[in-house]
């Protein structure tokens, strides 16, 4: 919820500036109902919003006047800043604009409701004032055109223009924005290149926004969807997994929260909250934190309330449940089989601990759950009948999400353009079903414009109803109000977001939680008294692979600067001579990278020259599993040792070398059963070994 200090405003447009003469009103932001007031120690910042006649509402800063009445209780500053004195009491702080004023109660008493005995604990409070004036979100909803309203419920991106990367705010776009009164927009690693331009483009998509401020959306989740180019790349779900700790994942979701927000990106939909028991998924696989439901859901409330505390809002995906397909969404219609008893004891259960935990968003799956909803509809593409994905069920989003569950905060749909959706419904039907079935926010719409008419259509032909609409609207504008989301009459220059951005993304604070993840998550699967090297020893290491092969083979080299790296993606590709330096080694480092079922099947290149070389040569062989943990599947016989770092991030490769070497114990823990050829177990959920 947007606490005191995270009111992070957007500049206000020419077209706002035009209503000024509709001012009807100024009160305290922190009266709104929606907005959450926290004190911060002994202080709270309030802040004062204009409301007008056309239902905007944006901050103001500027000629105000603030008074206490009663400063042996509270004293306020001129920007609005309250601080306690500590004198028990009550105090009214006031602000007017010379026309209209307003006011809130702030207490310093004893807590109430505190359990325990002795004495209670003094504590400052406010107390709302209770008035139809605050009800800027209701009132907003009613002044809104339909079309206003729609625009609210699209996030469309601006990956490319003119088959380019759009880094930089372009005419064409800044009237689309406000065009069609859009209500966010999602980035993409072609939007946010640097720390400096990132900081600009966001601000000038505020600026370009119609009344309301726009939700700036990226997939920044940590690990393989990293989207930041200038941010801090940490390991990823299934790293803070293996890790095992809530705190881990709490200061994780922090520090990338904090890099967002610094940049003006309000809105993170991550964490995956998906349960990666199957292990041949090919989409969610290391981004989930474990196949485990009750650790999925303890790490991903813990990431959800790191993110959420920076004020940027969290979204748990893919609901309900994507971990147990084989087929990606993006390029098919995956179908999960289970029934609901299933589902809420596995695939739910993390759901409902991010929603009891008050996660700020829900992203509905592309993935068809017949056990729950086995309505048909016939394919576009095929003609033939197909289940309907929960992104377009009722039953799925409404009477499961909604009423079963007990969910009250946003529903966005996975991207709308994902081959799930795109082959069997046309942009227009998708887009009118997913509103039906109870999303708020549409998701990269294919095509905006036919979107929008088409949107605009199903009202006037009463498929959708206008309070249908005004439900995801008040949702919308409500998150809005939580994060502070709200144009600014006066906002800050673009020089100084940019150097405060440039403090925040890539701190030195961040990186070395990024290195302590990534440590802390190295995961020693098999050792068959091999490890740790040691660095000065004479004996010959060689380091062999393909994917990542020269980042391993430099972090290695730090512990044993001649170390031989040998780049091979099959036997084919290795030399007489790396096959003499193989043959005579003492120790070869075997890197292998998987991202699918082939790539990791026995029979695939990398595998089988993992299986040749261990024939050749005498010395002792130190597999790594780059990416996916299962990748020992397809060679356990073969190697003497085995680790697993989960991604291929930077920092993940030297606390691998780490480990080898010595330099750290391994204390990561499988977060993942690896399953046999034969269907068994290979190596069991919870299985690591240490040097202790």
């Amino acid at each position: 919820m947007a606490s005191a200090g995270m009111i992070s405003g957007a500049g206000i447009s020419a077209v706002q500036a035009e209503t000024e003469e509709g001012l009807q009103d100024v009160i305290l932001f922190q009266n709104i109902p929606e907005a959450e007031a926290l004190f911060n120690g002994e202080e709270l910042e309030l802040g004062a919003v204009n409301v007008y006649a056309d239902g905007a509402f944006t901050l103001v800063s500027e000629d105000l006047t603030w008074e206490s009445s009663n400063e042996n209780v509270a004293e306020v500053a001129e920007d609005g800043t309250v601080t306690m004195t500590g004198q028990p009491g009550r105090s009214f702080i006031s602000v007017s604009s010379g026309e209209y004023t307003d006011r809130i109660a702030v207490d310093f008493k004893p807590e109430t409701n505190r359990g325990g005995g002795g004495k209670p604990e003094k504590v400052p409070q406010i107390v709302k004032g209770e008035d139809e004036r605050y009800d800027v979100i209701s009132h907003a909803v009613d002044e809104m055109s339909t079309e206003e309203k729609i625009g609210q419920m699209l996030m469309p991106d601006f990956r490319n223009w003119d088959g380019e990367g759009v880094t930089e705010m372009l005419p064409e776009i800044e009237k689309l924005v406000e065009e069609y009164h859009l209500g966010g927009v999602i980035l993409f690693a072609e939007n946010v290149v640097t720390t400096e331009q990132t900081a600009e483009l966001v601000a000038d998509y505020q600026e370009a926004a119609d009344k309301f401020g726009l939700l700036m959306t990226i997939d920044q989740e940590g690990g393989i969807v990293t989207r930041l180019q200038s941010g801090t790349d940490f390991p990823g779900n299934m790293a803070l997994g293996a890790a095992g700790s809530e705190e881990l994942a709490y200061d994780t979701g922090f520090a990338i929260g904090s890099e967002l927000e610094s940049l003006g990106i309000n809105m993170n939909l991550a964490p995956v909250l998906d349960v990666n028991n199957n292990p041949d998924n090919p989409v969610i696989g290391v981004r989930s934190f474990s196949e485990d439901p009750d650790l999925t859901g303890s790490l991903g409330v813990s990431y959800t309330e790191g993110l959420q505390d920076t004020g940027v809002a969290a979204t748990a995906k893919h609901f309900p449940g994507h971990g147990d397909t084989d087929v990606d969404s993006h390029l098919g219609l995956p179908e999960v089989p289970h029934d609901l008893d299933r589902l809420l004891e596995v695939e739910l259960n993390p759901f409902q601990q991010a929603m009891d935990a008050d996660i700020d968003a829900i992203m509905t799956a592309h993935v068809t759950f017949p056990q729950i909803d086995d309505t048909q509809v016939i394919s576009e593409q095929t003609g033939e009948e197909i289940a309907l994905p929960a992104t377009l069920s009722r039953t799925v989003l409404t009477e499961l999400m909604r009423e079963q569950m007990e969910y009250e905060g946003l529903i966005i749909t996975d991207a709308m353009n994902m081959q799930a959706i795109s082959d069997h419904f046309g942009p227009v039907d998708a887009a009118v079903r997913t509103v039906e079935a109870g999303s708020d926010i549409v998701l990269m719409p294919v095509g905006l414009e036919e979107v929008a008419e088409g949107l605009m259509d199903a009202v006037e032909d009463g498929t959708i109803t206008e309070e249908r609409l005004e439900a995801s609207v008040e949702r919308i504008l409500t998150l809005k109000v939580n994060r502070g989301i709200i144009k600014e009459e006066t906002p800050q220059s673009t020089e100084e977001k940019i150097a405060n951005a440039q403090n925040v993304v890539g701190a030195e604070a961040h990186q070395d939680k990024e290195r302590e993840v990534a440590e802390e998550a190295v995961t020693l699967v098999k050792n068959e008294e091999v490890l740790p090297l040691a660095a000065d020893s004479s004996e010959s290491i060689v380091v062999l692979g393909n994917s990542y092969i020269e980042t391993l083979g430099e972090a290695v080299q730090e512990y044993r600067p001649d170390a031989d790296v040998i780049a091979a993606a099959s036997i084919g590709d290795l030399s007489e001579n790396d096959w003499e330096l193989i043959r005579e080694a003492d120790k070869v480092i075997a890197g292998t990278m998987t991202a699918t079922v082939a790539q990791r099947d026995a029979s695939s290149d990398q595998m089988a020259m993992i299986r040749e070389i261990s024939e050749e040569t005498e010395g002792e062989v130190i597999a790594l599993g780059i990416r996916n943990p299962y990748d020992i599947m397809a060679y356990d016989a073969y190697v003497d040792a085995y680790l697993a770092q989960y991604g291929f991030r930077t920092a993940s490769f030297e606390a691998s070398a780490a480990a080898i070497f010595g330099q750290n114990s391994p204390s990561g823990k499988l977060p993942v059963t690896i399953p046999d050829e034969e269907g068994g177990t290979l190596y069991e959920f919870g299985h690591g070994l240490s040097y202790e």
